[in-house]
């Protein structure tokens, strides 16, 4: 059964978004993920469904319910927008935590 941006609760989209943001600035990525998901904003519905076509790959990643959530979350651009803004926000406070 295919899950859909609207099946996830505003709660738990904040979650994940937060935990994708986590991961991206943990693995030192900010600037290539921030890049790559601006200039795939367009085609962000098209990206999910390639994640879908990649899915056993990545099921050995992310749980299968994890990562239902991520496609079904990345379908939507104001999502997309939600992360980019999460990885900056998680970006500068690791930079001033790391300065004082």
């Amino acid at each position: 059964m295919k899950m859909f941006t609207s099946d996830i609760s505003p709660t738990r989209k904040t979650e994940l978004i937060h935990k994708l943001a986590q991961k991206v600035v943990d693995l030192k990525l900010t600037t290539l993920a921030i890049v790559l998901l601006e200039s795939g904003k367009p085609l962000s519905f098209v990206g999910s469904q390639l994640m879908v076509f990649f899915q056993p790959i990545f099921t050995s990643i992310f749980p299968f319910t994890q990562y239902d959530e991520f496609v079904a979350l990345l379908e939507d651009r104001k999502n997309i927008e939600a992360l980019i803004q999460e990885i900056e926000r998680l970006d500068e406070a690791k930079s001033a935590g790391g300065k004082g």
